[in-house]
């Protein structure tokens, strides 16, 4: 897929008391662990090095940051926003933070009208822990299904990602049809994969757009 990324800019950051944006365009939420890659991803999908910044502190982002993308993709333009939430997970945050934190991802899953589809990012060379298995168990209760992006597949030997990518299918309970793709913001090893699904919930996103205009 000839994906062409013409412009990319940081267009809202929210916190835990404002109001969840409509800004008119398609939005596709990005969730995990501190210290999983979203910013890595984020920013190859982007195809920028640093838009999207990670905190020297790990559990230290308490905003959601909205990016809009403005891509060429065979010819045709688009625009779209990738949808930071913050890190969950980061065992020295205070319960508080935690709480908080909680509480503005929950009332973005259920408050944005735009949203189509999340990834949820996990780490491959681990199996998924208590907070990630809650974590996919809540975005599918709230009707999503969650792609699973296993990142820093560079860490691992080629030998080592068929059990891997076991373990998490196992851990998490994939069902067959429920998609985990092997990820690396190094090789760029996945991202024509996550370029595919983008293009699709893009395309959904316009269909139903369509249907309701």
């Amino acid at each position: 897929m000839n994906v062409k990324i013409c412009r990319a800019e940081l267009k809202a950051t929210i916190g835990v008391t404002s109001k969840i944006p409509d800004l008119g365009l398609c939005e596709v939420a990005f969730a995990g662990k501190s210290n999983v890659g979203k910013s890595s991803l984020i920013n190859t999908i982007m195809q920028r090095k640093s838009l999207a910044r990670t905190s020297a502190t790990p559990g230290k982002t308490q905003t959601i940051n909205y990016y809009e993308v403005e891509e060429d993709l065979s010819g045709k333009r688009r625009k779209m926003l990738l949808v930071d939430l913050p890190g969950y997970g980061y065992t020295k945050a205070s319960p508080g933070s935690r709480e908080s934190w909680g509480k503005m991802v929950e009332r973005y899953l259920k408050l944005s009208v735009r949203l189509k589809g999340i990834f949820l990012l996990l780490d491959i060379r681990h199996a998924p822990g208590e907070n990630d298995v809650q974590m996919f168990q809540w975005i599918r209760q709230m009707g999503y299904r969650p792609v699973i992006v296993a990142t820093k597949l560079d860490k691992l030997k080629k030998n080592e990602v068929p059990a891997a990518v076991k373990t998490i299918r196992e851990k998490l309970g994939l069902t067959e049809g429920e998609v985990l793709i092997p990820f690396s913001s190094e090789t760029k090893a996945g991202l024509e994969t996550v370029y595919s699904i983008l293009n699709d919930l893009y395309t959904e996103a316009s269909n139903d757009q369509d249907h309701n205009a």
